[in-house]
């Protein structure tokens, strides 16, 4: 498989380059930040070296990482370019905390993106990415677990992008899914097949009652919260977690509704 740092065939040194460049630029903000709130006097040594090592320790800002794509030819990065190639690159980095904030930007986009199509997935992605970076800031794991944990992470996030394959379903279909099968008694009382049998009616059904007066009419999202509520009942979904699931899919529907508008305007 080839490599997604390949496709301008940029060669290691010209990445590595591409690094040390972005190294240097950051001190040298970090240096005129420094002398524009002096005294006017010259830096001193400490001055320097201080400025240097907030640089290692904080990474080496975003623009390093953009310009580490820009030299692969990876004009939008997303969470498809992971690869086992791609994790070997980024362990083999020389500055290993310009590795973290590289992956940190592919997996916060990601969870933007899936903001926008599936909530369950979306919500569970940024927790746990937001508990690793917490525990790196706070000192708790080194930058070389972080590093592991990441990696893992935009791992496990892309076989999940499998799921709907797998199971036979659509990227709005699997989110309904998701929604539906977020308790345990759900799964044990229904089962997969019937909770997937579910997942595609209820799209079907909020298809054709989408509207684009969702935020503004009560009237639009009583309709939906009744149709909702009317098919749980009628899968046997479990009366215990029914209001659980009404709230999380009247969620899903909200932004279901949103993209059938924005795709029929």
């Amino acid at each position: 498989m080839q490599s997604p740092f390949s496709r301008r065939t940029p060669s290691p040194s010209d990445i590595a380059a591409s690094e040390t460049i972005s190294f240097f630029q950051a001190i040298q903000a970090s240096l005129r930040k420094l002398e524009s709130g002096g005294d006017g006097s010259g830096l001193s040594n400490q001055d320097i070296e201080t400025a240097i090592r907030q640089v290692v320790d904080q990474a080496l800002v975003s623009d390093a990482v953009i310009n580490i794509f820009d030299e692969a030819g990876i004009k939008n990065p997303d969470i498809s370019i992971i690869s086992d190639e791609f994790m070997a690159e980024v362990r083999g980095m020389e500055h290993q905390n310009l590795a973290v904030e590289l992956l940190q930007k592919l997996l916060k986009d990601e969870v933007k993106t899936r903001s926008r199509t599936n909530i369950v997935q979306s919500r569970k992605l940024s927790e746990m990415l937001e508990d690793a970076l917490r525990r790196y800031r706070n000192q708790v794991i080194s930058v070389t677990d972080i590093l592991e944990e990441l990696l893992e992470l935009a791992k496990d996030t892309k076989a999940a992008n499998a799921r709907g394959e797998e199971l036979g379903l659509e990227p709005y279909e699997l989110a309904f899914y998701d929604a539906l099968s977020q308790n345990q008694s759900a799964q044990d009382v229904m089962g997969v097949d019937k909770l997937r049998e579910l997942a595609i009616v209820l799209v079907d059904r909020i298809r054709k009652n989408a509207s684009i007066d969702w935020n503004l009419k009560e009237s639009v999202r009583s309709r939906m919260k009744v149709a909702v509520k009317r098919l749980l009942r009628q899968y046997g979904y479990p009366p215990d977690m029914e209001a659980l699931a009404m709230e999380l899919v009247l969620e899903q529907a909200k932004v279901f509704t949103e993209f059938t508008v924005s795709i029929n305007t």
